[in-house]
């Protein structure tokens, strides 16, 4: 079970971000006519080589400046700026766990969450989640869940090693089709990993389709998302939502996935 993955370079990020961003009225027309007419394209990482015509670059650097106040990864929800600086902020927390006192790391910039993004490693890095690790790490929660002493403090996404993959991740769905249930679902307000471009690989796949993209709805019958059955994979969209779909859209999304897992009819 996949959320609004990045799954094939030729499409994901940038290259479905600007045909979502013209359909989410984030673009004028004259924009997207000069992206369209002079094949401007651009790959996350550069993993695809490519040169785009000066007009290009002037373009998209217009357009940047007139969403630099959209939220990325969910286009109309709140953007968040400012914030505390994590060169100025203590990084360090302090804790008790049984009868010692221990220490851990307050939070995480956007540089230690996404690493690979090689875009974002000069620039100004906030200080995000630091209130998560301080309320993780709080005796009485720790007690309340049942974290024995000897469990280590808890923090952001710690331990993880990247690794980059020009090929994306796509050759794994056709090397599990079939050999387990396969669900993708995509908030379907994302600019990041835009549901656009995820219906553009699943196509790729070419796997035939059992059901068609059909509505399903929520406990006041309004529509919830979309979701079509193909052989192999389920596809399910989340309405009104991006990145995060489950932390907006908590009760839908659980319905969505809890049905999905017994196998029963949403």
């Amino acid at each position: 079970m996949v959320g609004n993955g990045a799954t094939d370079w030729s499409i994901d990020v940038t290259p479905a971000y600007l045909p979502s961003a013209f359909n989410f009225n984030l673009m004028s027309y004259d924009q997207h006519k000069i992206f369209e007419e002079n094949n401007c394209v651009w790959y996350f990482n550069d993993f695809i080589p490519h040169k785009n015509a000066p007009i290009c670059e002037t373009t998209y650097a217009k357009f940047e400046q007139q969403t630099s106040h959209i939220n990325w990864y969910d286009v109309y929800r709140t953007f968040y700026s400012g914030g505390l600086s994590a060169s100025k902020s203590n990084r360090v927390g302090t804790t008790k766990v049984g009868n010692e006192e221990r220490t851990y790391k307050r939070g995480y910039t956007q540089a230690e969450y996404t690493p690979f993004v090689k875009s974002i490693q000069k620039q100004y890095h906030q200080l995000l989640g630091d209130a998560v690790s301080d309320y993780m790490n709080r005796p009485d929660v720790r007690k309340a869940m049942h974290i024995p002493d000897k469990v280590q403090t808890w923090a952001s996404c710690g331990g993880i090693e990247y690794h980059e993959q020009t090929e994306g991740s796509l050759w794994i769905y056709r090397v599990l089709q079939n050999k387990y249930r396969i669900l993708f679902y995509s908030g379907d307000t994302d600019g990041a990993v835009p549901t656009y471009g995820s219906r553009v690989w699943i196509n790729k796949l070419n796997w035939p389709i059992k059901s068609t993209y059909q509505p399903y709805f929520d406990d006041q019958q309004q529509v919830a998302g979309y979701k079509e059955e193909r052989d192999g994979m389920d596809f399910v969209t989340v309405h009104g939502v991006g990145h995060m779909a489950p932390q907006w859209k908590r009760k839908d999304v659980t319905n969505m996935i809890t049905s999905w897992l017994h196998q029963e009819k949403f």
